[in-house]
């Protein structure tokens, strides 16, 4: 069952799906509408689950689950990677692949590949201020606190010195 995401508890479990590219405004109106759809449809064991979503600076799509209501089972996960694949088909993205990094470019979200990320911060092209998206964060709470961070206070930190 779909809800507001501001009405979610921030131990609410989050999973953050970031775009190889940004969206397109009809994109997000198509991406939002098919959500919604599978948030209200979303079950685990037969159990409505309480979710909701969020689109980021057109380029992360971030779902919410209160697991203090119902836990997302094996199944109820699968459907919801289920459901990212088939954004990735029809939009032609990748959502799913864990090691690439965003970070700012002053009101830019840059894009890179983890060994091109690496190498731009040997070549001094990052600092360890540049703020990067730490994908790894599990609820809401962490999410607004450690998402946004400068790459000295992520796990993104160990490349630059």
């Amino acid at each position: 069952m779909l809800v507001k995401f501001e009405d979610l508890p921030e131990t609410s479990r989050i999973w953050i799906y970031q775009s190889s590219r940004s969206f397109k405004e009809q994109e997000i109106e198509a991406i939002e509408q098919k959500t919604k759809e599978f948030l209200n449809n979303w079950t685990s064991h037969g159990s409505d689950l309480q979710a909701s979503y969020l689109v980021k600076y057109k380029r992360f799509l971030i779902l919410a689950l209160n697991s203090d209501l119902n836990k997302a089972t094996g199944c109820s996960i699968d459907a919801s990677v289920h459901f990212i694949q088939g954004l990735e088909k029809e939009f032609n993205v990748d959502l799913l692949d864990k090691m690439n990094v965003s970070y700012k470019q002053g009101d830019f979200i840059a894009y890179k590949t983890l060994s091109d990320f690496r190498q731009m911060a040997k070549d001094r092209a990052i600092s360890k201020n540049t703020i990067v998206f730490n994908n790894l964060v599990t609820n809401i709470a962490e999410f607004n606190e450690n998402w946004e961070v400068p790459v000295s206070d992520s796990w993104h930190g160990r490349f630059v010195k």
